[in-house]
């Protein structure tokens, strides 16, 4: 079991924040994080294009170069493997292993579950260690009423060779812990801020718990109220990194 996959089995599930570059994901680990995400939406939008059409495959390509030989463990979100061709997806996970990722997420976009199976079994050949986190989208672009359909989908993608499964929008207690007796790998959820806390999530059996793109959201959200502040008058609220702390992060944890 890698180091990675054994962070999905230990006492408290993995709670896993998601970056979006590398001041971002430095900070984080600055915290303690062991292991780091990143967050397709932030690097889509940081870039200028939009999330969830395979725009943004050579941006996050780059993202890992840059992040995969620090001294963290990386899951690259690559939205559905940005390209329909098993083959394709296979070898560009192939690149972030080489660059030093061990985990990478994959969504089926509510396409075809034999073909996001496919992609699943390709990236296990091209590289068997790369966690393969595999994205089940029923509640989050479905009507999250189709729990058949949800375990059909979780069961195709778990023979193909998934090392976990990931249900974002899923928020019912009862329906969290169905999945979790039914699956035969660690379940992921997305957090939520209105949905069950961290330790209630770990309660029920979560052994993943992901921020997705909130941290990039608040980032965003705190920058326009820094700036509403000082239009009114106001000392901006909340902690605020010194130009010494950021400038660090072009320094710190170099390789080697």
């Amino acid at each position: 079991m890698t180091p990675f996959a054994a962070l999905h089995h230990a006492a408290a599930p993995l709670l896993l924040p998601n970056a979006w570059d590398h001041a971002s994901a430095l900070a984080l680990a600055g915290q303690g994080f062991r292991a780091i995400g990143t967050t397709s939406l932030a690097v889509a939008a940081a870039a200028g294009l939009p999330d969830g059409v395979a725009a943004t495959r050579e941006e996050t390509l780059r993202l890992a170069l840059l992040l995969g030989s620090r001294p963290f463990l990386l899951s690259v979100d690559a939205e559905d493997g940005f390209s329909r061709d098993p083959d394709e997806v296979g070898e560009f996970a192939g690149r972030l292993a080489a660059v030093g990722a061990v985990g990478i997420n994959l969504e089926d976009g509510l396409g075809p579950a034999d073909r996001h199976a496919a992609k699943i079994a390709a990236v296990k050949r091209a590289a068997p260690g790369l966690f393969v986190n595999a994205r089940a989208d029923t509640y989050w672009l479905g009507d999250g009423e189709r729990r058949g359909e949800t375990l059909a989908r979780l069961d195709a993608y778990q023979q193909a060779g998934a090392d976990g499964v990931f249900v974002p929008g899923l928020t019912d207690p009862g329906r969290i812990a169905e999945l979790v007796a039914r699956v035969d790998v660690p379940l992921n959820l997305l957090y939520s801020p209105a949905g069950p806390t961290v330790r209630h999530l770990a309660d029920l059996g979560v052994r993943r718990i992901s921020v997705g793109s909130l941290l990039y959201r608040r980032a965003l959200g705190a920058a326009l109220q820094a700036m509403t502040d000082i239009r009114e008058g106001l000392t901006p609220r909340g902690p605020t990194p010194t130009y010494d702390d950021v400038q660090a992060f072009g320094t710190r944890l170099s390789p080697g």
